[in-house]
């Protein structure tokens, strides 16, 4: 098989939640545990943590495999879903998988695939997991799929657990209330081993606490011991907007993790990431005390290099300029309601909104929260069999009275939305569902190549 060969195999043979949604979903890891025997045990062989939550899980990952790098660790990274490329959800130090370790393993499995009727996510965590020990990395990061309990990257025995946030996300599989989601990706927590949450929420935390003190795990509440300082810069903008780095400091009230004193920067923006921010530096305190090294340095430059380090794309992503154009995976309620606290601080002279999303989500309830003063809406699609259709979605939008034009096609909406934005004071912004920023940072990437 070539590449393309075995890429049309999977996403055609298996089941992808991203692509049919319910239909691929496994409330069950019996497949995946069959399937790591068969592989030879392999999430036995490397060092990990384990990171689950409805929000951030993708950005705290990612930092801290970058921390990881700088400290000189050979660092695994398991994350999905991808943007662009396949292999984006397998990357050692940064690099993707090669196209061949992917064709090799499909070949050799496949009749074993078959037989169990494996979905695409639990084939893709075998490839990984399977990849990191061959390769002999020192410790992976392994990000969630969805939920926890039930995930198939449940199958590790972590050095460190982190749950980021609860929101409501996913209830058809996961539950309807804060408790019943909590209690899905508290299913991570494993025997003796350290889970940091990152938000406290007076619903959850019992749940947590509860599940923690069954299996004699310390729990660490990050926000009850960092606080994340963004600097303000106040710089002015005489040309135009620009696109600032976060610039912060850390206060640590009731921790010994004594980095009070240091500045950061860190590419990621959105104002969100100071709550992803206080995950990482808790999980950092915790990381020296069950033998990993870590320096400040490591710490500033691991921040610093993570989209470098580590390829991360659409979190609050610069695109272009003039206009500014930014990508931003904001595609649940608690995602959309952190991107509006971004909005509000960029002083914009006109927003155009490039927005799409899936047919399972609470489209009508996000539109109600999206801006209507100074925003003209450019409605599309993702191209996934899940989106709603977008003549579905404009019709609710003017229901709301939020004016608009829809375009099947997002590279069709974002050249209509930057030819019709001042380019020195307006800011396009695209926006929805993961697969919609894809499609865009794709067609940028082609852009790219022509």
């Amino acid at each position: 098989m070539t590449y393309q060969e075995t890429l049309d195999y999977l996403f055609n043979s298996l089941p992808m939640y991203h692509r049919i949604g319910q239909a691929a979903y496994k409330a069950d890891i019996t497949n995946t545990v069959n399937l790591m025997q068969h592989l030879g045990n392999p999430e036995k062989k490397f060092r990990s943590i384990h990171v689950a939550g409805t929000n951030g899980k993708g950005s705290v990952s990612h930092m801290l495999a970058s921390v990881l790098m700088q400290a000189g660790y050979k660092v695994g990274l398991y994350t999905s879903p991808h943007l662009v490329d396949f292999r984006e959800r397998i990357r050692i130090n940064g690099q993707m998988i090669p196209q061949e370790r992917v064709t090799e393993f499909v070949e050799q499995h496949r009749s074993f695939m078959e037989t169990l009727q494996l979905s695409f996510f639990e084939m893709t965590v075998g490839l990984a997991f399977d990849y990191f020990a061959k390769e002999k990395v020192d410790v992976a990061v392994v990000e969630v799929g969805m939920g926890g309990r039930l995930d198939s990257t449940n199958v590790i025995t972590p050095d460190l657990c982190i749950i980021t946030n609860i929101g409501f996300d996913h209830t058809q599989f996961l539950g309807d209330t804060l408790p019943k989601i909590a209690a899905e990706k508290a299913g991570i927590i494993k025997q003796h081993v350290p889970i940091v949450i990152g938000e406290t929420h007076p619903e959850t935390r019992p749940v947590f606490e509860q599940r923690a003190t069954e299996l004699q795990a310390t729990i660490y509440f990050a926000d009850d011991n960092y606080h994340i300082i963004p600097i303000d810069k106040q710089a002015s903008q005489p040309d135009g907007l620009t696109f600032p780095l976060l610039d912060f400091q850390v206060a640590t009230p009731n921790s010994q993790f004594s980095i009070f004193n240091f500045q950061f920067s860190c590419p990621l923006t959105g104002s969100y990431q100071l709550k992803n921010l206080a995950t990482l530096f808790q999980a950092l305190e915790l990381l020296p005390k069950i033998g990993y090294t870590i320096t400040q340095q490591h710490i500033r430059d691991g921040i610093a290099r993570v989209v470098a380090d580590t390829g991360l794309h659409g979190r609050w992503e610069k695109m272009d300029e003039s206009p500014l154009t930014i990508c931003e995976t904001a595609h649940n309620a608690d995602g959309v309601a952190a991107m509006l606290q971004k909005l509000s601080e960029i002083p914009y002279s006109h927003l155009h909104l490039i927005y799409g999303c899936v047919n399972d989500k609470d489209f009508r309830s996000i539109l109600h929260m999206l801006p209507h003063e100074r925003t003209t809406y450019y409605y599309s699609q993702p191209s996934v069999p899940r989106a709603l259709p977008v003549g579905q979605l404009a019709e609710a939008a003017a229901d709301l009275g939020m004016v608009g034009e829809a375009f099947p096609q997002v590279s069709d909406a974002i050249s209509a939305a930057r030819h019709a934005a001042d380019p020195q004071h307006d800011l396009v912004l695209v926006t929805g569902s993961i697969f919609l920023v894809a499609d865009a940072v794709a067609s940028y990437h082609s852009a790219d190549k022509d």
